[in-house]
């Protein structure tokens, strides 16, 4: 069953962010963006705690969005009429009829943002995006937030609508990206690594260059982007360099495929 969030402004919710045809514009001219919630997520846009989405929601209903959820199976018909979909934090898997019902909502023109708090469960769909996920979380040597390595502000930024006015945001515990047909938008110091061995520490062998955090395409009429971390735009992260990347996130999305 859908779920519109309303509070004394609408509220956005974020698992299955489907965004901007023409036909998800309504009488009043608002977008429809459609949270996925039916795969095991934890932090949701109608919640308020630390970790939750509703200032995300928020920012996302501030550029005119509806925002509604959906606790059931992605299906062509459980994504008509939504403009963008978003998938945070999913920690079951997508279904082979799912993902090919995403992939069609693409395709047709819609837009998809992804944002991992683990690999596995949208594995399947990644894989339809030309996009890889390392198989452990990023380390950086450089701007690294409260003396922990894995969480680290993201600088090396490209010219791109996701990044427009930014000087950089933080990332808390993300995975590196490899998309070898599209766009990479972010992307760590060339002294980051990922830890091979498991021993905690750099040491020879492990993988040391410049990881694409988030990155971006296009399949068919419609445009995609994934995020390496989920925690970006949950509330207690959501200020600064990461509030202005969620406002050019919403602009992005609210974008209407021709």
């Amino acid at each position: 069953m859908r779920t519109k969030l309303t509070g004394g402004a609408t509220i956005v919710a974020w698992c299955g962010f489907f965004l901007a045809v023409v036909q998800a514009a309504d009488a009043t001219n608002r977008l429809v963006a459609l949270f996925d919630e039916s795969h095991g997520q934890r932090f949701l846009a109608g919640r308020d705690g630390p970790l939750d989405l509703s200032r995300f929601a928020q920012v996302l209903a501030d550029q005119r969005f509806e925002i509604t959820t959906t606790g059931r199976e992605l299906t062509d018909q459980e994504l008509a009429g939504a403009g963008g979909l978003v998938i945070s934090g999913a920690f079951k898997p997508l279904t082979e009829r799912e993902v090919e019902a995403v992939t069609r909502f693409v395709e047709r023109g819609g837009r998809l943002c992804i944002m991992l708090h683990i690999g596995p469960p949208v594995a399947g769909l990644l894989h339809r995006l030309h996009t890889s996920i390392s198989n452990a979380v990023i380390f950086e040597q450089d701007n690294i937030v409260e003396n922990t390595p894995a969480n680290f502000r993201v600088t090396r930024l490209r010219p791109h609508e996701l990044t427009r006015g930014m000087k950089g945001f933080s990332i808390f515990g993300g995975w590196a990206l490899l998309n070898t047909r599209d766009t990479i938008v972010a992307e760590t110091s060339p002294g980051a690594w990922i830890d091979l061995n498991g021993d905690a520490k750099r040491t020879e062998g492990d993988a040391v260059q410049s990881f694409a955090v988030v990155v971006t395409g296009n399949l068919g009429r419609g445009r995609f982007v994934v995020f390496g971390d989920d925690a970006i735009f949950q509330n207690q992260f959501l200020k600064e360099g990461n509030l202005l990347l969620a406002k050019n996130l919403a602009a992005w999305l609210s974008a209407i495929s021709s």
